[in-house]
């Protein structure tokens, strides 16, 4: 029986089950914890593993020098992923999980639109009918978090982890652009991303210790190099199903959206979150929207 599943399934279910205990240990390490410190350890170990590994393969040659234009295109992605996830880890630190993770699955459905804007796509029916099943899911989570003293037009952390998603959605946009359309090569991208990305958040890091209040005091967890690691692995294991042939993209980025289950389920459950049956409920409507999005011709 299993010898008929297809090569790419068992790294992609790795890759979101690696996602999943990703975001769980980003909740543990910024619970409590200034933001900045947090999220450039957390880079700098997960960037630092990439490297030696890049240093270990025998790669370092091929992807370390770049043109001038490439480079510059790399850092305004690693910029904007910064941006991204200074917000998703603020809104990780100030929401439930079981808020923050449903509406992060809810990426797929920003990039169609963002898609339907730039390529002047027009949505099927099934597609629309899809888009209001999310947006329905998301009216459902705005209704639990008032219940919980969250409103999703006035708290912070709503909007945080909203423009988070919307970036993050940009960021996939811009991977098609200099991945597919320029062809720049995946490992070179990849390598000075990282590198580039660690040196702007520690950039942003010196700036907010110099001008900032530091109201909250920096407490090292184990979950900060683990939060690094987790999310280079799950990169890892999503890039090689993409690489292996007969892979369809939607149905891979689907299957790694998958990992918003393992958040909520296990997350609700250590962090003792409220509301689980109709937050689950909530879960489903955007799960189900999510899929109808992929699959929709």
């Amino acid at each position: 029986m299993f010898a008929t599943l297809p090569a790419w399934l068992p790294p992609i279910l790795l890759s979101a089950f690696g996602l999943g205990f990703y975001d769980l240990c980003k909740k543990h390490a910024v619970r409590d914890n200034p933001i900045m410190p947090v999220l450039f350890l957390a880079t700098l170990c997960g960037s630092t593993f990439f490297v030696l590994a890049v240093v270990v393969t025998g790669e370092l040659g091929s992807v370390l020098f770049c043109g001038t234009r490439t480079w510059l295109l790399t850092f305004a992605k690693a910029l904007l992923v910064a941006a991204s996830w200074s917000c998703v880890y603020y809104a990780m630190r100030e929401l439930p999980i079981s808020i923050v993770a449903p509406v992060r699955a809810t990426a797929p459905l920003w990039t169609f639109l963002g898609s339907l804007f730039l390529f002047r796509e027009i949505p099927t029916p099934l597609q629309g009918i899809a888009m209001l099943v999310i947006f329905a899911g998301y009216y459902l989570f705005s209704v639990i978090g008032k219940q919980e003293g969250i409103s999703f037009l006035h708290h912070r952390g709503a909007h945080m982890v909203l423009l988070g998603t919307l970036l993050g959605s940009i960021s996939a946009l811009y991977d098609k652009y200099l991945l597919g359309t320029l062809a720049i090569p995946r490992e070179t991208m990849q390598f000075h991303f990282s590198v580039d990305l660690v040196l702007i958040l520690g950039t942003a890091w010196l700036i907010q210790s110099r001008f900032g209040s530091g109201a909250r005091k920096f407490t090292w967890r184990w979950s900060i190099p683990a939060t690094g690691m987790l999310l280079i692995i799950a990169d890892w294991l999503y890039f090689y199903a993409l690489s292996l042939p007969d892979t369809q993209i939607s149905i891979l980025s689907l299957l790694r959206r998958c990992s918003c289950v393992v958040t909520f389920a296990v997350g609700s459950f250590c962090f003792r979150d409220k509301n689980i049956k109709v937050k689950a409920a909530a879960l489903a409507a955007i799960l189900a929207g999510v899929v109808m999005l992929a699959l929709a011709k």
